[in-house]
C-alpha cells in the first residue's frame, strides 16, 4: 500500500512512497486540511543522496505506531530541499535558531493556521539513544503541548518570526573608496584562513571561500596567510586525496577527517562543477599540477559516462550507499567504491600492487578494513599505475574505461538491484535536472576549455546550455527543475543567478558566439522583474508571484556548499554593464552591494561570494581586442576580465583596455596589452593597505 507520494516526481518524495505514514507533499490542500482540523503540521525536508535521511525513512517513518499516532494527530508533509530551498531557507534558519546548529533530515512542527514553527530537530530515532529522544514521545509531548500550552505556544512562536523577519531586513550601508579596499582585504583575509588545512573535523571543499582566496593572491596581502601556498595545498587536497574517485573519476561531497582521506561517497553535480572551476583556475595561476589536469580531465569523463542525459543536461547527484549484492536488505556506504587488499591481490599483477602502493592501501584498509584510494605524491602517474587503476576500473564497472562511453543510470533501489550490472551494483542516481547544478557544471566546463583548451568540454557545456535555454520556459517564465522533459517549479534566484554567470562564462570561453550574451540579458530581465528588491535592494529568492506560502521572503547572501544567489547575481551585474555599456545593470550592482555591505562588515566569513561581487565592482577590467589576442588572453589568470572581440582599434594597436568608466592608453603590443590587464585588476587594493 503506497501513499500519495508515490506519484511524486521527486526521487526522494517516493523513497517515502511506501511509508505508513500518510504524506502530503507541499500543497495548498495540505495546507487548508490542517487548518481545518486543527492539526499541527510535521514538515519534513531532506533530499535523495542524504544518509541520515534514508536511515530515519527507514527506521522512525517505516514504525507502525508512529504512523497510527502521527496520522490521528499531525498533518504531515514531505518536502525535497532541491525542490523547495526557498522552504528549506527558512526553516533551516528557525532550526538554528531553536538548537543553534542545523543539518537534514530538517523536521519542524509548525501551526496550522501562520506557518510559523514552534519545535525543530534533526534525526530522531524511534527508541531514545545518541542523547536524543525516542520520536514515538516527541510527536506524544508536542501535540500535548499544542493543545494545552495556548499562551506559551503564541510567545515562543512571536519570538521566532520575529527574529526571522529582523534577519530578513538587513541595514543597508555605504562606504568609502578606502573602506571598500579594507573591506575586500577583510574578506580575502577571512576566506582564506577558512581554507586553511585544519587538524580536526570534517574537511569539505567549501569552493565560493577558495575562489575567493585564490581571486585576492593576485594583490599581496600582508598576512599571516600566504595564499598562494593555502590555494595550491587546497588543490592539492581535492585531487590527491579519497575525495577523488582516482578510478572512475568526479568529487565525492566531503571527507570525514581531516586528511581528505575517506569520503562521504554521494557526488552531487554542484561540487564537481565548482571544483573543476577552481582547479582550472588554479592551473591558469601558474600551477600546472598534473594531478589537477588528470581530476578535471577523469571528472569530465565521469560526468559524460555517468551523468549526462541522452538530451545533453547533467543528473543531480548519485547516493553514497549502494548495494554489495542483488540480495542485500540494505545498501552499505561506499561498496561501489573501495576495495579490500585481497581483491587488488587478485585483480593486480605483483609489480601493479607495489606501485598501488603509492596510495594509501594496506591489508588492513582505511576504511571498515577496505581500502579507498588517495594518493601519496603530486606528480604525473606512472604508465603501471595507471594501468592498475584502468584494471580497477573494469573490475568496477565490467568493461575497460577506453569502450565504456555511457553507464547508464539506476534510478531506484528496485532497479539497482534487478538490473544486469557487468560489474558492481552501482549506487543510485537522481536524474532530475536542477538549473542552478547544471550552471555550476557549465561555468566549470567553459573554464576549464579555456584553459586546456579542451573542445569537449565546451560541447558538452553548450549542450546543456541549450537545453535549458530550449526546455525550462512554460508560459514565458523560467523553471527550475526538468523531470524526463518535462519542467517543473518556477525558478528560484540561484537559478537565474548561476545560468546568467553560466552564460556570460560561455561566452568569455568563446567571444565570438554572441548567442551567450543574448540570452543572459534575457535570463536578467525576467529575474530582475519579478526578484528584485525594489525597497531593500538585492534579489529575493523567489519570485513575487509565487512566494504566498512562505512567512518571510528572503534574500540569500550567505554562501554554503553552493555560491550565494546575490554575490553571483551582483558580479553578474557588473559583468553584464561592461558588455551591453548599459550602465542600469552598474546601478543595480551598486545598490546590491549597498544592500549587503553590513553583513559583509559584521560578518565576512558568511558570504565570500558577496566580496566577490566587490572584486567585480572594484576591478573590473573590459579588454577590446581581436580573436587572436583575446584567445591568447583566455587561459590566463585574470578574474575581473571581460573580452568583446573588435577589429575597429587604432592604428598600430592590438588592444583597448577599460577600467570601468575609463580607457588607458591603446596597447601597441601583445606584451604592452598583458601588462595592462595585470595592472587593471590589480588597481582597487594597493599591497600595503
Amino acid at each position: 500500500m503506497t501513499n500519495r507520494l508515490a506519484e511524486a516526481k521527486s526521487l526522494y518524495l517516493r523513497k517515502h512512497a511506501e511509508n505508513p505514514i500518510d504524506w502530503w507533499s507541499w500543497c495548498d490542500e495540505a495546507l487548508a486540511v490542517a487548518r481545518a482540523q486543527n492539526k499541527p503540521i510535521f514538515l519534513s525536508i531532506g533530499y535523495s543522496s542524504c544518509h541520515w535521511c534514508t536511515v530515519m525513512e527507514g527506521e522512525a517513518f517505516s514504525d507502525i505506531a508512529i504512523a497510527d499516532y502521527m496520522n490521528a494527530n499531525y498533518l504531515p508533509i514531505k518536502v525535497d530541499r532541491e525542490e523547495r530551498p526557498d522552504l528549506d531557507s527558512i526553516y533551516m534558519q528557525a532550526l538554528q535558531l531553536m538548537s543553534g546548529q542545523g543539518g537534514w533530515p530538517l523536521n519542524i512542527f509548525l501551526s496550522p493556521e501562520d506557518l510559523v514553527p514552534f519545535y525543530a530537530g534533526t534525526y530522531f530515532p524511534v527508541d531514545p539513544r545518541y542523547g536524543r529522544p525516542g520520536f514515538l514521545q516527541v510527536l506524544q509531548t508536542l501535540r500535548r503541548y499544542y493543545d494545552t500550552e495556548k499562551a506559551d505556544l503564541q510567545q515562543r512562536k512571536a519570538l521566532i518570526i520575529e527574529s526571522l523577519l529582523t534577519s530578513a531586513v538587513l541595514q543597508d550601508g555605504t562606504t568609502t573608496e578606502l573602506e571598500d579596499h579594507k573591506l575586500l582585504r577583510q574578506g580575502w583575509e577571512t576566506s582564506t584562513g577558512v581554507i586553511t588545512p585544519s587538524q580536526s573535523g570534517n574537511s569539505f571543499p567549501m569552493i565560493p571561500y577558495t575562489e575567493l582566496a585564490l581571486r585576492g593572491t593576485r594583490f599581496n596581502f600582508e598576512s599571516r596567510y600566504d595564499g598562494n601556498q593555502v590555494c595550491t595545498q587546497r588543490g592539492l587536497d581535492l585531487a590527491l586525496g579519497g575525495i577523488y574517485d582516482h578510478v572512475g573519476g568526479g568529487f565525492h561531497r566531503y571527507t570525514v577527517d581531516p586528511t581528505w582521506t575517506v569520503p562521504h561517497f554521494e557526488k552531487m553535480l554542484y561540487d564537481n562543477g565548482q571544483i573543476v572551476e577552481f582547479l582550472a583556475s588554479l592551473w591558469s595561476t601558474g600551477v600546472e599540477e598534473p594531478a589537477f589536469e588528470r581530476a578535471v580531465a577523469g571528472t569530465v569523463l565521469w560526468l559524460k559516462r555517468e551523468m549526462t542525459a541522452p538530451e545533453g543536461y547533467f543528473y543531480a547527484a548519485q547516493d553514497a550507499d549502494s548495494f554489495s549484492e542483488s540480495t542485500a536488505v540494505e545498501p552499505e556506504e561506499g561498496a561501489f567504491y573501495v576495495w579490500s587488499y585481497s581483491e587488488l591481490q587478485q585483480l593486480l599483477t605483483p609489480e601493479e600492487l607495489t606501485e598501488l602502493e603509492q596510495f594509501t592501501v594496506t591489508p588492513n584498509g582505511n576504511f571498515e578494513g577496505r581500502n579507498v584510494l588517495q594518493r601519496r605524491y603530486s606528480g604525473k602517474l606512472s604508465a603501471t599505475l595507471e594501468t592498475a587503476l584502468n584494471k580497477l576500473f573494469t573490475a568496477r564497472y565490467g568493461v575497460s574505461s577506453e569502450s565504456l562511453e555511457t553507464f547508464p543510470p539506476a534510478r531506484n533501489n528496485q532497479e539497482a538491484k534487478t538490473a544486469n550490472w557487468p560489474g558492481r551494483i552501482p549506487s543510485v542516481t537522481d536524474t532530475k535536472m536542477i538549473v542552478a547544478w547544471n550552471s555550476l557544471m557549465i561555468s566549470g566546463l567553459a573554464r576549464a576549455a579555456g584553459v586546456f583548451q579542451e573542445p569537449l568540454y565546451l560541447e558538452l557545456a553548450a549542450r546543456a546550455a541549450n537545453f535549458i535555454w530550449e526546455n525550462q520556459f512554460v508560459d514565458g517564465r523560467f523553471h527550475r527543475l526538468n523531470y524526463q522533459g518535462e519542467p517543473s517549479v518556477l525558478a528560484q534566484s540561484e537559478d537565474y543567478a548561476l545560468f546568467i554567470k553560466a552564460l556570460l562564462d560561455l561566452q568569455a570561453s568563446n567571444p565570438e558566439q554572441k548567442q551567450w550574451l543574448e540570452k543572459a540579458i534575457a535570463i536578467q530581465d525576467e529575474f530582475n522583474e519579478f526578484l528584485w528588491s525594489v525597497e531593500l535592494g538585492g534579489y529575493y529568492n523567489t519570485s513575487s508571484d509565487s512566494s504566498q506560502d512562505l512567512i518571510v521572503r528572503e534574500r540569500s547572501y550567505a554562501d554554503n556548499a553552493t555560491p550565494s544567489a546575490n554575490g553571483i547575481a551582483i558580479a553578474n551585474l557588473v559583468r553584464l554593464a561592461l558588455l551591453t555599456d548599459n550602465l542600469d545593470y552598474l546601478d543595480l550592482a551598486e545598490l546590491g552591494l549597498k544592500a549587503f555591505r553590513s553583513v559583509m562588515h559584521r560578518a565576512p566569513q558568511a558570504c565570500p561570494s558577496l566580496f566577490t561581487a566587490l572584486d567585480w565592482y572594484r576591478n573590473s577590467t573590459l579588454i577590446r581586442s581581436t580573436t587572436e589576442q583575446i584567445n591568447a588572453l583566455i587561459p590566463k589568470y585574470l578574474p575581473v576580465a571581460v573580452f568583446v572581440i573588435t577589429s575597429d582599434l587604432p592604428e598600430g594597436s592590438v588592444g583597448l583596455v577599460c577600467q570601468g568608466l575609463k580607457c588607458l592608453a591603446p596597447a601597441e603590443s601583445a606584451e604592452h596589452l598583458l601588462q595592462q590587464v595585470q595592472e587593471s585588476q590589480n588597481r582597487g587594493v594597493g599591497s600595503g593597505e
